[in-house]
């Protein structure tokens, strides 16, 4: 299974990412693709990306309320706000883990052989606060004397958007290194700070900063694509725990926010059928036994 979730994810990579014209044509893929909502955090300014990013567009939206409203208009962002809601409502953060590029990423950087280290679980309400301060409170409050607000996430914050934008545009356009400044340092050394991270921590971006992933995460009690507990099937022997990329023990907090629904606790750890993958109610997957080792739990 962990296999198959590798090769999706990357599959999503070249989805959202699908236009490989841009070191000919020297500009951003503006094609009728573009107005498709990309599911994980892609940056809608890489060269490569072929759909827009739901966070991005989303403040986009709100700080320019104001403006809308002093003009006698209103845009109220349905299809934006829309897309988002309904990716939230079928799958929850099952798409952190599977059609993310930038976990994509992260997990890439933490197989690389190190020590590591835990998360203090208090970090994770960091993300939360990304998405209710830098997303919608600051852009539509803090206004300029256009009475436009600023991007606060992707402008001051988003490595995503540093790595898949920033650092491209400035090999594809040389000419825009003259306007470089302490923001573009800022960016970088907020990349490459999660990128070390990501090294010894698994997923640090996803569980403390990323907004979206906060977003998906208030879906995940009801989504209609959830892992499923059987408390009668469950040891309590802990192999769930070890496991998870996030740090939860879902035995403990069943379609807790933080899951990311990799399914490596039914593939990689539980023996007894305790966990399946189910689609509104009807089971899709129960039985992950192929991938998985002999649980010493299981012994009499």
């Amino acid at each position: 299974m962990e296999t198959i979730r590798r090769w999706v994810q990357v599959l999503w990579v070249f989805l959202t990412n699908g236009y490989w014209g841009f070191p000919f044509s020297g500009t951003l893929y503006q094609g009728p693709l573009k107005v498709l909502c990309s599911p994980g955090l892609n940056c809608y300014s890489c060269p490569a990306a072929t759909t827009f990013c739901p966070i991005g567009s989303l403040q986009q939206l709100l700080l320019g309320v104001r403006l809308s409203l002093q003009v006698g208009q209103l845009y109220l962002g349905a299809y934006v706000v829309g897309c988002m809601g309904l990716l939230g409502t079928l799958c929850g953060r099952m798409i952190c883990g599977w059609a993310c590029p930038f976990g994509l990423f992260q997990e890439w950087l933490y197989a690389i052989p190190t020590e590591k280290k835990a998360l203090p679980q208090g970090l994770r309400w960091g993300k939360y606060l990304c998405l209710a301060l830098l997303v919608i409170v600051l852009p539509l409050t803090l206004l300029d004397s256009f009475g436009m607000g600023t991007p606060w996430f992707c402008k001051y914050v988003c490595p995503a958007g540093t790595l898949e934008a920033g650092i491209p545009m400035l090999l594809l356009a040389p000419d825009l290194r003259t306007t470089l400044g302490w923001l573009y340092v800022q960016k970088l050394t907020i990349l490459a700070a999660v990128v070390l991270w990501s090294i010894v921590s698994s997923r640090p971006f996803c569980r403390t900063l990323c907004p979206l992933g906060a977003f998906y995460g208030l879906f995940n009690r009801i989504s209609l694509i959830r892992l499923k507990f059987n408390p009668d099937n469950c040891t309590k022997c802990g192999a769930c725990h070890q496991v998870c990329p996030v740090g939860i023990r879902f035995n403990e907090t069943p379609n807790s926010g933080e899951c990311i629904r990799c399914l490596k606790c039914s593939s990689q750890a539980c023996s007894f059928n305790a966990i399946s993958l189910d689609l509104g109610g009807y089971v899709l997957i129960s039985d992950f036994s192929p991938d998985k080792p002999i649980n010493p739990c299981s012994s009499p």
